[in-house]
């Protein structure tokens, strides 16, 4: 029995830059990938149908930039514009699903900073952080309960 899954794909939409991520063949981890220009719409698309092709990425998972309050505004109708745009390109069998990306850039960037990291030379990196952050959220929320806790007794769980 294999113990791989299908890879799963996070994006960070941007108008100038569009970041991208990678799940591990676990799909517990997300790695960067590549950043994408975001000018041209559909250069974009099609590298990122490219990619998940090459890949054989079963789930793209998208951010959403939802305002603090979590009600939609202008930036999340461009992600929804850029998905519809996508959504053709894909194997009918890929999923996109759109997550709540609120504060992954802000995330991402504290991680570079910590890391030694400035703003000027990570422009291009930011966004596929960012598009880590997103991805990353949502592996974890994926193996929610499945992942043994270090610190419970053998006995607690099988008891449940």
């Amino acid at each position: 029995m294999s113990t791989t899954q299908p890879l799963v794909m996070g994006i960070d939409y941007g108008e100038a830059r569009i970041g991208l991520a990678l799940s591990d063949a676990l799909a517990m981890l997300a790695h960067p990938l590549e950043t994408v220009p975001g000018h041209d719409k559909k250069a974009a698309v099609a590298r990122i149908a490219q990619l998940v092709n090459e890949r054989a990425v079963s789930k793209v998972i998208l951010g959403l930039p939802l305002r603090m309050d979590g009600s939609e505004g202008s930036a999340v109708e461009r992600v929804r514009k850029f998905s519809k745009l996508l959504r053709p390109l894909l194997p009918e069998e890929v999923e996109i699903i759109e997550v709540d990306e609120r504060l992954s850039t802000v995330s991402a960037m504290e991680k570079m900073h910590a890391a030694g990291r400035t703003e000027k030379n990570s422009r291009r990196q930011i966004d596929q952080a960012a598009a880590m952050e997103i991805l990353q959220d949502y592996l974890d929320g994926q193996a929610g309960g499945l992942l043994p806790n270090p610190w419970e007794d053998e006995d607690d769980r099988h008891d449940r």
